[in-house]
């Protein structure tokens, strides 16, 4: 009816359609109707042929000949002493068993016939009484006298019979064979082969055409797991040929008999793996839902363990095997089923599940009668009964489970249909001439279509010029699948865009349509922030370099190129003193003023706070210099007004003429370099590099020095001098120093060591740097510690960048602890500032330093601005006053003044004072008179290598100053006047 109702013709039905519809109804309900009750009115009504007769049972003398030593006069006598039977099974057994029996006279002239029904018997011969004379032997392959091959077994044909004759057979058995004999009347066991081969043509015939309908649909569908059903259907009609006897048949040919034990084995084996199989296929999602796992793995590892007993084991052995495995495996199903039942309640699981009850009966039933000789669903339930049965519910999962498939296929289609009708994405169907067939009304609202007319336009009414070619060059696919598509203008001037994704199916376009237009926007000013410095709308440092990397690719001796590096002075000051946001104001009307200056060669980028870079394609360093000294003039000539405020805003620049080949970023790094120059000396505020300027090749050298310290193993060429500290007080008595790292290079040239710490904290190695020093510094001094009675001390500089890596604080205490016994020599120096910039982390690492017993000295004291707050709060061992205060001592009293306060300030915080940088002697005796403990310059001794140190007395052997020598004669002359010296305080005293 469903069909009916799909498919009824509106208003009145004509002739035609009425009589097909007529016909239909007829063909799908009259005439399957009409054969169900004719069929079972013909069980009913019809009766059987009742001349058909059937057979007698004979009665059988049996005995077992394992030896194989009876004749058949001596079977004939010993025979005579064994029971009679109706049947008796063979247990497996492969030797000889004799049986006799007695054939009745026949009535009149009817032809008497004994059936032999073991579908097992390989061989049989027959002889009349005790041996007197062979009526006939037979096998699989050849027949001769009275005994022939028929049905599942063997038949002897006696004839017409006067009087009684008793007949002796012996046979040969293979498999759970049973041993019986059927008394026939000729035309009766015509007539029951004649049924036999029917009942073999139908079996093999429906099923062979069911397998093949199955192989078929599964083939064209594309579904494998009926191509695996169609296989275990084939494994039943298999199974029912072997119960029947006639499995060495197929199709009208007949398979060798000594194929049949291993076609045999290999038939039950795989039969067992393909249900398996197919049981795992049906119900791989139920499975995963009731867990139990290792039983499904435990099936699979079943199957092929009877296959390799297939494959390596005799029939007689392999049916054991078989009898062992097939239930434990049907066990395993059956539950796994009746889980599935009960947490799903699938029919599915039903059906399938009284189709493997079925089979696991017929199992049983045949192990029981081979193993015990008892058949207990003889001629009612057999193996040929149970593949039909177990086939034709199997065919019930299937349908049932395709039933379900598409009752789901169908709610998919409603929930699709639902979707496609509230989903917030356009979606529409478009004819081969791009005419709407269908849209939803997420569509309708992205376009402003009327669903009652929409179906009368086409995609060009409602797309810019191109877009049906657009469409139709993604869903050739040829372009991806999505195009980016542009609104028609609405006269507002702002058009939206979309984003359209689509393909062809049955001969139309299928697509989705979003609005992008906000998207869009968003990209264009994400593609411009990319480039751009989004406070000034200047290019920022990616734009600018970019900029600079394709000016210098398209550079050439006709289109010179320079490059400019802005940098504001004191601008922080604005910041700090006013907020940001009048630093931000004063810096988006200083683009402005510079913007006025530049044409549509010259771009300007930021690419810091308050740092520029101005790029000058095809102008000649010349006037990029007038250029630059109107910008600095034009920057710092009117005042910035942010509301009622007015700033005053100055700036410097580095002005470089940049080569051919020259890499972006060194021509950067060139042009910073002279904007510091600037902003250090020059009135001009702007410093000019032309081509071949001496920067450029220190810059070079540092770039190599840069890239020689680049890699993970430190440089070849480094080595360590010492420069002596004498002690002012006692001169002579003391020989400390400190350690200055050095490098050589290719040329066997000195790299001066600032050059190389800067190089080395500019590629990120002073660390590995600073680390080879202190362990080379420890070493040394753990091996000549003895030759050194004399040092007290011994002074390291670490670089500020070190001490601020964690990781390297951590190997500086590993390496100590190392050379414990030298330890209390080594006195670490932290620059000032560094110590400044973390108090709390720099006072615990002095902590630890001195825990140690190593101490520790404030480098540089002095060049700071808030040193004297916080010196209270490090309690460091020595403080080294600035170089730049005692070089200009005698020249500026204020500086005089400076020592002294910070000479004072030591001695009253326990540290002790070092003076570095002394040049000459009235230096030094200025300082001995203000009380420093010692003193460190050229003038006593200029860096030393180690064996030098070694050799020496004491820092006053390295002296050649005459003046300086009359200082320390006269200093130990005088000794006991003066204070005592640094040396010989305990360091537990020094705080």
């Amino acid at each position: 009816m469903s069909w009916f109702h799909a498919n009824k013709p509106k208003g009145r039905i004509n002739g035609p359609d009425f009589l097909g519809w007529l016909l239909f109804c007829f063909s799908i309900g009259l005439v399957p109707l009409l054969i169900i009750v004719l069929t079972i009115s013909a069980f009913a009504m019809l009766k059987r042929d009742e001349s058909r007769g059937y057979p007698v049972p004979l009665q059988l003398h049996v005995l077992s000949d394992p030896e194989q030593r009876l004749t058949p006069a001596q079977a004939f006598r010993e025979l005579a002493a064994t029971p009679l039977t109706i049947y008796r099974d063979t247990h497996l057994l492969e030797t000889p068993f004799w049986f006799s029996f007695v054939v009745p006279a026949t009535v009149k002239n009817d032809r008497t016939e004994i059936e032999l029904p073991s579908r097992h018997a390989q061989q049989v011969m027959c002889w009349e009484g005790a041996g007197k004379r062979l009526l006939g032997a037979a096998s699989r392959n050849k027949e001769e006298g009275l005994l022939s091959a028929e049905k599942t077994g063997f038949t002897l044909s006696p004839g017409t019979l006067a009087a009684p004759m008793t007949v002796v057979c012996k046979g040969t058995y293979s498999g759970p064979a049973r041993i019986s004999g059927q008394q026939w009347r000729s035309a009766d066991l015509d007539r029951s082969i004649d049924e036999f081969q029917r009942g073999i043509g139908l079996l093999e015939g429906g099923l062979l055409i069911l397998t093949l309908f199955v192989l078929v649909a599964a083939l064209i569908n594309r579904e494998w797991m009926y191509v695996l059903f169609a296989v275990w259907l084939l494994g039943n009609l298999r199974l029912g040929a072997n119960s029947m006897g006639w499995d060495d048949h197929w199709l009208s040919l007949t398979i060798p008999y000594q194929w049949m034990p291993l076609l045999r084995k290999l038939t039950f084996a795989t039969y067992y793996i393909v249900t398996y199989a197919l049981f795992g296929a049906l119900f791989k999602n139920e499975l995963k839902l009731i867990g139990f796992g290792w039983m499904l793995k435990l099936l699979q590892w079943l199957g092929l363990f009877l296959l390799g007993a297939a494959l390596l084991l005799p029939y007689a052995r392999f049916l054991p095997v078989l009898w062992c495995v097939a239930p434990v495996g049907m066990v395993i199903v059956v539950f796994l089923l009746v889980r599935i039942l009960v947490l799903t309640q699938t029919r599915v699981a039903l059906w399938y599940c009284a189709s493997l009850v079925i089979v696991l009966l017929a199992t049983f039933d045949e192990v029981i009668a081979a193993a015990f000789g008892f058949k207990a669903l003889n001629n009612v339930f057999n193996s040929v009964t149970a593949a039909l049965l177990a086939s034709l519910m199997a065919s019930l999962a299937f349908a049932e489970q395709m039933r379900a498939e598409r009752k789901e296929l169908a709610l998919v289609q409603a929930e699709l249909r639902s979707t496609y009708e509230v989903t917030p994405i356009g979606l529409f169907t478009l004819d081969a001439d791009g005419s709407f067939v269908r849209t939803n009304p997420a569509l309708e609202k992205i376009l402003g279509l009327d669903p009652v007319t929409c179906q009368m336009k086409k995609w060009s009414a409602y797309f810019e010029s191109g877009a049906w070619a657009k469409l139709l060059h993604i869903v050739s696919g040829k372009g991806g699948n999505e195009a980016e598509l542009r609104g028609i203008d609405t006269g507002d001037g702002e058009p939206n865009f979309y984003l359209v994704t689509a393909t062809k199916a049955h001969g139309r376009i299928e697509g989705s349509l979003q609005d992008i237009t906000d998207r869009s926007k968003a990209l264009q000013r994400l593609q411009f922030l990319a480039e751009n410095d989004p406070l000034t709308e200047v290019l920022n440092r990616r734009g600018i370099e970019k900029m600079l990397e394709q000016a210098i690719q398209q550079q050439s001796d006709s289109r010179p190129l320079a490059l400019a590096y802005l940098d504001l002075d004191r601008f922080k000051l604005i910041n700090d003193l006013f907020g940001h946001q009048s630093g931000d104001e004063v810096l988006k009307q200083l683009c402005a003023r510079i913007q006025s200056f530049l044409a549509d060669n010259k771009q300007i980028g930021r690419i810091g706070g308050d740092e520029f870079i101005i790029l000058f394609q095809d102008v000649e360093i010349a006037d990029a210099t007038d250029i630059c000294s109107a910008i600095i003039q034009q920057i710092s000539s009117q005042p910035y007004h942010i509301g009622t405020r007015a700033f005053h805003v100055k700036g410097s620049i580095g002005l470089i003429e940049v080569d051919a080949g020259m890499r972006a970023q060194d021509a950067i790094s060139a042009a910073d370099r002279a904007c510091r120059e600037a902003k250090k000396a020059h009135s001009e505020h702007i410093v000019v590099y032309q081509k071949n300027a001496s920067a450029f090749q220190d810059r070079l050298e540092e770039l190599s020095l840069i890239e020689k310290l680049g890699g993970e193993f430190l440089p070849a060429g480094l080595f360590i001098e010492m420069q002596p500290i004498m002690s002012l007080s006692a001169p002579e008595e003391s020989l400390n120093f400190e350690v200055l790292l050095r490098l050589r290079d290719a040329d066997n040239k000195v790299v001066p060591a600032t050059r190389v710490v800067a190089a080395a904290e500019e590629n990120g190695n002073i660390a590995a740097i600073d680390r080879w020093v202190l362990s080379t510094v420890l070493e040394w001094l753990t091996l000549h510690h003895r030759q050194l009675p004399r040092t007290k001390f011994v002074c390291v500089n670490l670089s500020g960048a070190s001490l601020n890596d964690e990781k390297f604080i951590q190997d500086i205490f590993v390496i100590l602890s190392k050379h414990a016994q030298v330890a209390p020599l080594l006195c670490i120096e932290i620059t000032e500032s560094i110590a400044l910039h973390d108090l709390e982390h720099t006072s615990r690492f002095i902590d630890r330093l001195q825990s140690l017993g190593a101490k520790v000295a404030l480098d540089d004291f002095g060049a700071g601005y808030t040193s004297f707050t916080y010196l209270k709060e490090l309690s460091a061992d020595a403080l080294k006053i600035d170089g730049a205060f005692i070089r200009s001592m005698n020249m500026h009293p204020a500086n005089e003044a400076i020592v002294e306060a910070i000479i004072e300030l030591a001695r009253n915080l326990g540290m002790t004072s070092v003076a570095e940088w002394v040049e000459n002697c009235e230096v030094i005796e200025a300082l001995a008179k203000l009380g420093v403990d010692y003193v460190q310059g050229y003038i006593i001794a200029k860096p030393q290598s180690p064996d030098a140190i070694l050799a020496a007395h004491s820092a006053a052997s390295f002296i050649t100053d005459e003046a300086l020598l009359r200082f320390v004669r006269d200093r130990r002359a005088g000794g006991k006047a003066w204070a005592l010296e640094y040396d010989e305080i305990p360091p537990s005293e020094l705080h």
